[in-house]
């Protein structure tokens, strides 16, 4: 006998059907990223490498400001002149016109050059590691965006998928073999697989966003076709040469050695000497003035510079102390990383394998009335639990690739810089 309530579940199946058509059915447009490889090739215009280039070009110039040498000074003295007496008037001026220079004694200035220099090359390692930082961002935001992209096809196929195990379920409840709560069943999970298909589509155009504003693309990313999170990373090998940080934590300390000396060098007496020309008016005569002055060291003698920079230094190598600590054990524990997430990506993709069978299997046996909806319910979750998890093992291994990159002093999926 014909049930009252089998009309109900199939005006609502219907109306999944219409949203996942139209959800399926997607934009018309696309807008393809271009390959990773080629946005690399931009990533020196990122605004952190642009800020780092400066900053280099500014020490740079500070390297060519320290060579100059001090300008002389020029100076103009009339004594005796414009008073009483004998000196009413300009009869008995004595007038003086002087040049003093800046000796630069002590190595004032071969200290004050070797400063500079050695914040130019800081500076200049400093954007070397900017820039390998760019593309590792730059790496990342690609694979979580193509990530996204895999999410948001595979809830279409969920979606599809429930959809389907949804109407096979009415089906047997319409020919009186399955209960009518099977039919409500399967009209709930469809619900929930077309949210979860909303989310994946929110997650997405906000990775493509992100990409967009990484890459500084003038048009808005809606699409990735050239994959990155396939490609198989170079062979991880354990260096002992320095990090990049461990480079730049050495230029800093080397920085703050040669500000030692120039501290030291400056509380030294500054010397000057001076010549110039003196006209005696009132016997119509001229003289040579020659003369050297010096500062006493009585009061200020530079100490407190002294020690600042003094500490500055031991900060400095305690920084380069702990990042040699980390270097060797950060790079070994990389490497361990992009192993493991090599492993969990065949892993994975054999999980995808048999869970896909196993579907196969068991919607067949659904179809034939021998396997229960709910054992096609937990096959249909495994696979797509197991077809996430082959996203995010391919996801965790762009992320090792990219944090093994960094301690190599090199680009993600590149050679060695």
């Amino acid at each position: 006998m014909p049930s009252p309530y089998r009309r109900p579940p199939r005006l609502a199946a219907g109306g999944v059907m219409v949203a996942v058509a139209t959800a399926l059915a997607g934009p018309v447009w696309a807008d393809p990223a271009p390959a990773f490889e080629i946005l690399l090739r931009q990533v020196g215009a990122s605004p952190k490498t642009v800020e780092a280039d400066a900053l280099r070009d500014a020490a740079e110039a500070r390297v060519r400001q320290a060579r100059v040498r001090p300008n002389p000074t020029l100076a103009l003295d009339v004594e005796n002149a414009f008073g009483s007496g004998p000196f009413e008037g300009f009869g008995n001026a004595e007038t003086t016109l002087g040049v003093t220079q800046d000796l630069e004694l002590w190595g004032r200035r071969g200290a004050r050059v070797d400063a500079a220099r050695a914040e130019a090359r800081t500076a200049a390692l400093r954007r070397d590691l900017a820039v390998i930082d760019a593309a590792g961002r730059l790496a990342l935001v690609y694979a979580e965006a193509e990530a996204a992209e895999r999410r948001f096809d595979l809830a279409e196929e969920a979606l599809s998928v429930t959809v389907a195990d949804a109407r096979a379920a009415l089906t047997l409840v319409e020919e009186g073999r399955e209960p009518m709560v099977r039919a409500l069943q399967g009209e709930s999970e469809a619900a929930t697989a077309r949210a979860a298909l909303d989310e994946a589509g929110a997650e997405r155009e906000a990775a493509f966003a992100r990409l967009t504003a990484a890459a500084m693309l003038p048009t808005p990313v809606t699409s990735i076709e050239a994959s990155l999170i396939d490609q198989v990373p170079p062979v991880a090998l354990v260096s002992d040469s320095a990090t990049p940080v461990v480079r730049v934590a050495e230029a800093e300390r080397d920085a703050a050695e040669r500000r030692i000396a120039v501290e030291r060098i400056q509380s030294r007496p500054d010397v000057s000497a001076s010549v110039g020309v003196r006209r005696y008016e009132a016997e119509d005569a001229t003289a040579l003035t020659l003369g050297l002055s010096l500062p006493l060291p009585l009061f200020d003698r530079n100490r407190g510079n002294i020690d600042a920079a003094q500490a500055e230094l031991r900060a400095a190598e305690a920084r380069l102390m702990g990042a040699r600590q980390a270097a060797q054990a950060d790079r070994n524990a990389a490497v361990a990383r992009l192993n493991a997430s090599a492993s969990r990506v065949k892993a994975a993709d054999a999980g995808v394998t048999a869970a896909q069978e196993a579907y196969r299997l068991s919607r067949i046996g659904f179809d034939a009335g021998r396997i229960s909806q709910l054992e096609l319910r937990v096959s249909r979750a495994a696979l797509i639990s197991s077809r996430n998890a082959a996203v995010d093992a391919r996801l965790a291994r762009v992320r090792a690739e990219i944090d093994l990159a960094r301690l190599q002093g090199r680009a993600p999926f590149g050679a060695v810089q």
